[in-house]
């Protein structure tokens, strides 16, 4: 079978016929790693930040063989680092990524065609509309609130880092990171910022596991296993249709 062209000088990669779907590679290995580092990371990071926010269970005794606290605070900076590490790896993929749905165009609609898109999508997450709309990697609005997350993260990132570089010796490397601390007015703006972001990246959390479900229950094209395998199975006239939104849209631009 002939493979179909995702761009006029690009190839769809690794295309097979599965009945009336087609099984397209949509995400690589890298967003799929950095995806489950962030993932993994934030669980660790709420756990150990709820618990540095408000301790408990402290044995009684010298500080010494019981030194809870510190242990948190250890596991707590290296899953910090793990999470910022993976952040800055997935915003720097999505401007090299050879694989089409990586990259920032699936985040901004910067498209015509995903413009259009964007109230379709909202119907159908307000269930004014039965069915999602036809697309193959992030509809349009899933891929704006991915925008909002990741600023999420960066404000996590800085805030975590401004109130890392306040309890740190002259001299170390991390106090270099002190100049953050007046941009966010003070520690006690930073604690208040880091905090806040927390709880609506939990929210977020929770909502994306819920949309995962709905769209893989309702399109039935492995949505949820996608992530697993990197392969989704879409309708072949979904695929079509988005193909040729897609060079509609760049012989616009030629024209224009």
């Amino acid at each position: 079978m002939r493979t179909m062209a995702a761009h006029p000088s690009e190839e769809l990669p690794h295309p097979a016929v599965r009945g009336t779907r087609i099984r397209v590679y949509v995400w690589d290995l890298v967003v799929r790693n950095t995806h489950w580092v962030i993932a993994l990371s934030m669980a660790v990071l709420i756990a150990t930040g709820l618990y540095i926010a408000k301790p408990f269970g402290f044995p009684g005794g010298t500080p010494s063989p019981h030194f809870l606290m510190g242990w948190v605070k250890v596991v707590h900076s290296y899953a910090a680092i793990f999470f910022t590490l993976a952040v800055v790896v997935r915003i720097i993929w999505l401007f090299v990524s050879p694989v089409r749905y990586a990259r920032w165009s699936e985040w901004l609609p910067w498209a015509r065609y995903r413009r259009r898109d964007v109230l379709t999508s909202l119907k159908f997450y307000l269930f004014l509309r039965r069915h999602p709309p036809d697309v193959v990697g992030h509809n349009p609005l899933a891929g704006l609130a991915y925008v909002g997350v990741f600023l999420l993260y960066l404000l996590m990132i800085t805030s975590g880092l401004a109130l890392y570089a306040a309890h740190e010796l002259p001299g170390a490397f991390m106090k270099s990171f002190q100049f953050l601390i007046p941009i966010y007015g003070g520690l006690q703006t930073a604690r208040f910022v880091h905090h806040l972001v927390m709880w609506l990246l939990i929210g977020f959390g929770v909502h994306h596991v819920y949309s995962v479900a709905l769209t893989s229950a309702l399109e039935k094209n492995g949505e949820a296993d996608s992530i697993f395998s990197g392969y989704k199975f879409v309708q072949r006239e979904d695929l079509e249709k988005e193909l040729a939104d897609e060079a509609a849209e760049h012989a616009g631009r030629r024209r224009g």
